[in-house]
């Protein structure tokens, strides 16, 4: 069975034929549901409410308040929304769907509860968000939605965190450009994240970089093709950038690529400076250093 994105409404698997449903396991169903499903999904999919007690009775799942219904193996996170009645917001709904989230991010819990509702007991840890939602969300959800999350990121994080959670997004969910832009942002901050968002970062530290260095002033050009190879950032027309990601541990011949790449941009008169993860992300300025040095000795320049 496909497993059920929470954001979007649950939908029922298919009914079972009359005297079917005593044969169905409800703990697969709720599994396939990703873990936590409402009750009226189970009982939708032809499950009788007499065989959903004695589920929960064997231990096969387990109610989670009053509507929901887990297996053992589902999300934390999911569950504790489902316990105060509310959704994994900002970055917690980004840490649900895989967004990159830059490594210093505080990642206390934040839910979503209805407008005007009151502080659920017992989460004094988590943050609360309280505002409509830009999208409106079915009652089976415990994820708020793609833009609802991206516009409390924008609110939340730093402008720089905001915009490689963004560009993360934007690439993991496929977001065209365009339709970002017409969304109707309530907020300075989302409006101007989504004016930077360029969609074309191939990883976290790649908008840190390129972000940064745009704060001088300077073009950088990503992911563009040279050679035959695309490379991370070119700067004018000849100052090729190349970054190590957090997890680098390619094989010695795609090393070895990387390497016979750089020496052949050398070659044909490009400057190539690799940096690390580690550098970009911890040591900025000895990057920084590096790259205005190159650009005041012009080597960005086509010779």
């Amino acid at each position: 069975m496909k497993q059920v994105v929470h954001d979007r409404p649950q939908r029922s698997p298919q009914r079972c034929a009359v005297g079917e449903a005593e044969t169905v396991g409800i703990g697969e169903l709720v599994a396939a549901g990703g873990g936590i499903v409402h009750r009226q999904v189970v009982l939708d999919a032809g499950i009788r409410p007499a065989a959903l007690r004695a589920a929960i009775a064997a231990g096969e799942v387990r109610r989670v308040r009053r509507y929901w219904v887990a297996t053992s193996a589902a999300p934390q996170a999911l569950v504790q929304a489902a316990e105060v009645s509310a959704r994994l917001a900002c970055v917690s709904a980004a840490k649900h769907r895989g967004w990159w989230m830059p490594p210093a991010t505080t990642l206390r819990p934040h839910l979503h509860v209805r407008a005007h509702a009151h502080r659920p007991r017992g989460d004094d840890a988590a943050v609360m968000h309280w505002d409509a939602p830009m999208v409106p969300s079915h009652p089976y959800t415990l994820v708020e939605s793609v833009p609802d999350a991206l516009a409390h990121i924008a609110g939340c994080l730093p402008y720089e965190d905001a915009l490689v959670v963004w560009e993360s997004a934007v690439r993991l969910e496929r977001l065209p450009l365009p339709v970002l832009r017409r969304y109707r942002w309530r907020t300075p901050d989302a409006r101007r994240v989504a004016a930077d968002v360029t969609g074309l970062s191939d990883s976290g530290i790649e908008t840190l970089f390129a972000s940064r260095i745009r704060a001088f002033g300077v073009t950088v050009r990503q992911q563009v093709l040279l050679l035959g190879h695309r490379v991370d950032g070119l700067i004018g027309n000849r100052l090729v950038t190349q970054l190590d990601g957090y997890a680098f541990h390619s094989s010695a011949a795609d090393r070895g690529r990387d390497l016979h790449h750089d020496r052949e941009l050398t070659a044909h008169g490009y400057t190539v400076l690799r940096f690390t993860y580690a550098e970009v992300v911890h040591q900025w300025p000895r990057v920084e250093t590096a790259i205005l040095r190159a650009i005041a000795q012009g080597l960005h320049l086509s010779r």
